[in-house]
């Protein structure tokens, strides 16, 4: 809130109204004593701090950035691989059952599915009751 005040009470020691609304343009001896060379100084360094910070903190976000895209690549790629993957397992399905054994391929598939969940649920039943 002081900050306001000081804008306020520099912006008044510059423009200084009352003599504005008079008619005249003098020279204001507020003007000289309010804005001197110190508090330039002081005011620039304070500038000069913040543009700093914004350029340090701007380089950090690039670098953010940069970091995001390159890991976004390698998604992407490692999706496309994937994907790639994915596909040729699917034509393999497709293969094995347009074939006429299919019926015992599907048998199999279906006893190896049970087969598992019946040893998931022995394992995690037989765990239960020892560890409680």
């Amino acid at each position: 809130m002081s900050s306001r005040r000081d804008y306020r009470a520099s912006r008044a020691s510059l423009f200084d109204m009352d003599r504005l609304e008079e008619g005249g343009l003098r020279s204001s001896s507020s003007y000289s004593s309010g804005l001197d060379d110190h508090e330039n100084e002081k005011s620039m360094d304070s500038l000069h701090d913040r543009v700093s910070l914004l350029k340090r903190l701007t380089g950090d976000i690039h670098e953010e950035v940069d970091s995001h895209n390159r890991m976004l690549d390698r998604m992407g790629n490692e999706m496309d691989s994937s994907r790639g993957t994915l596909s040729g397992t699917f034509d393999h399905f497709k293969w094995v059952f347009e074939k006429k054994s299919n019926g015992t391929i599907c048998r199999l598939a279906t006893y190896f599915v049970l087969g598992f969940f019946l040893l998931y649920f022995t394992i995690r039943s037989l765990l239960y009751f020892l560890y409680g």
